[in-house]
């Protein structure tokens, strides 16, 4: 597990020695780790409560959501993904994976012009998926840099969940400042841990 403490401090270098960690995870053992990170999501009380999943596609090697997204069809909910507009994460309603196209850095997303936005209204119980390098036990987050997200939760009212590999959690504390926004749960192939006293996961 890599230090968040002294010259490792920075996230430039957390996140590049998680991803040198990343690329040693062979696919077989990704994808049963994945699946083990779905069955515990899914099992939460949250999920079953929730109407609407605000869920991310996979930017490279972090935990395939396809299942996920699918799963949520199944159970009846509402999925929305977002779209990066001038720097801003605008989540949109989507009922099929077909026709998304690349965006922001390659990263699939929906056509704005085929899909409804997530309005306010929409948010009451939602979840929103939040992608990320490496979580430390507080629910702080490493990605790859861009600080959308952050935005975005800044005024999210729903639970932020982030889905992580065990390989993934930080054994310190990560760096961060007033910007970043902690998660409220943390799922991973082992647990289901609870960040912030008095969300119920």
């Amino acid at each position: 597990m890599a230090s968040s403490y002294g010259e490792d401090a920075s996230k430039s270098a957390l996140r590049s020695s998680y991803e040198a960690v990343s690329a040693k995870l062979a696919p077989a053992h990704a994808e049963r780790v994945d699946r083990e990170i779905r069955i515990h999501f899914t099992a939460m009380a949250a999920y079953r409560k929730a109407p609407l999943i605000l869920a991310y596609v996979t930017y490279r090697d972090e935990m395939d959501t396809t299942p996920l997204i699918k799963k949520a069809w199944k159970d009846g909910k509402r999925v929305a993904v977002p779209v990066c507009d001038r720097g801003k994460l605008v989540f949109y309603e989507i009922e099929t994976l077909e026709g998304m196209r690349a965006g922001s850095r390659g990263v699939l997303e929906p056509d704005p012009a085929k899909c409804t936005p997530i309005s306010d209204d929409d948010l009451e119980d939602s979840i929103c998926l939040v992608p990320g390098l490496v979580f430390d036990a507080e629910g702080y987050r490493i990605g790859y840099g861009a600080g959308y997200y952050d935005n975005y939760l800044a005024n999210y009212p729903g639970l932020k969940v982030g889905l992580v590999r065990a390989l993934r959690i930080s054994s310190n504390p990560l760096p961060h400042d007033d910007h970043d926004v902690p998660m409220d749960v943390l799922v991973s192939d082992g647990s289901v841990w609870v960040c912030d006293r008095g969300i119920k996961g």
